[in-house]
């Protein structure tokens, strides 16, 4: 018998990171206790909850000669990695926070830094459009 697929993992998933996003890597080779690493976030995959990190897990890639790379040889390229081992950086504190979301009095949806408690970007415009009454 099959097990049926968990929540976080079926249909579109939803994460705290986006494109664009300054995060700080917490986890993997790329992690060190001495400096932090701080980098912006190139793409996102929902499905698969990874990131790709501007010059983070870079790996060598084999390329043979083509019109595109007539020497071919080796290049160097950003591989994802895990959303779990990224905290957004919030540029009050200075360091990787965890992340709330919250409704402001207009309606708008915005991230908020739990620890000191200011925003970190509109998430959704206010999708209440007022009733005008023209028809």
């Amino acid at each position: 018998m099959r097990l049926p697929e968990p929540e976080h993992l079926s249909g579109e998933t939803r994460m705290h990171i986006r494109r664009g996003d300054t995060v700080v890597v917490i986890k993997g080779s790329d992690a060190s206790p001495q400096h932090n690493t701080i980098a912006r976030v190139l793409q996102v995959f929902p499905k698969e909850r990874k990131v790709l990190v501007e010059g983070v897990n870079l790996v060598w890639k084999h390329v043979r000669p083509s019109r595109r790379n007539p020497r071919g040889g080796r290049i160097q390229k950003e591989m994802p990695i895990s959303v779990a081992n990224v905290m957004l950086y919030c540029p009050h504190c200075q360091r990787g926070v965890r992340v709330g979301r919250r409704f402001l009095p207009d309606g708008t949806k915005e991230r908020y830094c739990k620890k000191c408690k200011n925003s970190l970007g509109v998430i959704a415009r206010n999708k209440r459009v007022a009733n005008t009454g023209a028809a």
